[in-house]
């Protein structure tokens, strides 16, 4: 397991290893995160794991966080197990990953730090990388100052007055510059995904965007429907930048379908709002794929926490079509169409390793994004040259003319939630 690689510019720190000692405690009046899914994240994070400490408290205490007498057990641990990393299944504050450190000795990762190493490993585009280090380096400016014990403020005194600028604040004016930089090339990024998208809707190309919990199957059931080759595994986050591809769609033609970064269960904030560029992709598309692990103890909660995420970032009006995968773990399980009152495919059951009910996922796919477009024409006065604009920058128009009087005439190919948003209450 790697350190996150920010920290070798800015902070001095225990360094990190390989040896790891996990720690979970279950509060009565605290949010807790699941035991499973962490030891989850640490397997895909890598190292060895000598030690997992539990235990149960009420709250949680403000200088440790776990209460003196369960950090002095795990300092024990520590020093006797040789560890070199200590993880949290929680989020601490910066003063209480401060004292730990201070009382073990050795490198401290609470659940976020831990999320955003493993995606330091994973990002392999540019554009991914440079999400990930803002996103660390989001993560890093309230924690900056623990690293210079050392340089705290510089003292007054005979030879030591006078204006200065100790190395604490030249490290937040370069993590302020680096933030900026970031910033200004993920905008830039930005600005050529949002010409590709204008020009996929001017013409008429639907797009599709696979969403779920991380390691559903998201990556193998793209691969199939697209013949790709995106990387797989069986761990969390194997995949981490998304990726677009063409997939014909009798009777409708070409669409597009695109992978996305899986969720998890209270995603940093941090990574939402680093990846809000990529997560576009989900907002904008005409129908969402969202495939769930058949096979998960938990699938009712891990549903609702992807949909908790789409909300978040404003996708959760999108039509949404339920993949149940992982069929061909179970016994006795084949592959069906569910469909809601009205006749709507509702929810699939597939295997996307060996492709079984990808002939319905396709079916229930052109139904729905048959029913998602419309395709029409309308009028606008002069007086309506904003409601044009808006329509110009969804990528809407399809040709445009304009008669004597100065009124256009356009002809659209919308989305229906959006031509019911612009153009619904619209008169005449």
């Amino acid at each position: 397991m790697c350190s996150l690689k920010t920290n070798r510019y800015f902070i001095e720190r225990h360094a990190g290893g390989e040896r790891l000692l996990l720690v979970h405690v279950d509060f009565h009046s605290h949010p807790n995160h699941s035991l499973a899914e962490f030891q989850e994240l640490v397997r895909s994070a890598g190292g060895i794991v000598c030690e997992l400490i539990t235990g149960k408290r009420h709250s949680p205490q403000a200088k440790y966080f776990i209460g003196t007498g369960k950090a002095e057990e795990v300092r024990v641990a520590v020093q006797a197990m040789s560890v070199d990393v200590v993880l949290f299944n929680h989020t601490l504050t910066p003063a209480q990953e401060r004292n730990l450190e201070k009382l073990f000795q050795c490198r401290v990762l609470d659940r976020t730090g831990l999320i955003l190493d493993i995606f330091a490993t994973r990002a392999r585009t540019f554009e991914g990388q440079l999400q990930v280090e803002l996103a660390q380096l989001q993560h890093l400016s309230t924690r900056l100052v623990r690293g210079w014990s050392h340089l705290e403020r510089q003292r007054g005194g005979i030879g030591l007055r006078g204006p200065g600028e100790t190395q604490l604040e030249c490290d937040r004016r370069s993590l302020g510059l680096r933030l900026q930089a970031i910033r200004h090339q993920l905008t830039a990024v930005r600005r050529q995904r949002t010409q590709g998208r204008r020009a996929r809707r001017r013409a008429a190309i639907p797009t599709v965007a696979l969403v779920g919990y991380t390691n559903a199957g998201k990556s193998t059931l793209f691969n199939h429907l697209t013949e790709s080759h995106v990387y797989t595994a069986d761990k969390l986050f194997a995949t981490l930048d998304p990726t677009l591809r063409r997939l014909f769609l009798p009777p409708l033609g070409s669409i597009i379908v695109a992978d996305t970064v899986g969720f998890l269960h209270d995603l940093p904030h941090e990574l939402i709002a680093a990846f809000r560029a990529t997560l576009e992709e989900v907002c904008l598309a005409n129908l969402l794929l969202h495939v769930i692990d058949s096979q998960a103890p938990s699938a009712h909660d891990i549903v609702a926490s992807v949909n908790q995420v789409l909300m978040a970032i404003g996708a959760a009006d999108i039509p949404q079509l339920q993949i149940y995968n992982k069929i061909d773990l179970r016994d006795n399980i084949a592959p069906r169409m569910e469909r809601e009152e009205g006749g709507k495919p509702q929810a699939i059951w597939v295997s996307a390793l060996t492709g079984a009910g990808i002939d319905l996922l396709r079916q229930a796919m052109t139904e729905l994004l048959a029913d998602a477009l419309l395709e029409c024409e309308i009028t606008l006065t002069p007086q309506e040259a904003s409601l044009r604009a808006q329509l110009y920058a969804l990528g809407a128009v399809v040709s445009e003319k304009v008669d004597e009087s100065g009124s256009y005439s356009l002809k659209l190919t919308i989305q229906k939630k959006d031509y019911q948003q612009l153009l619904g209450k619209r008169q005449g």
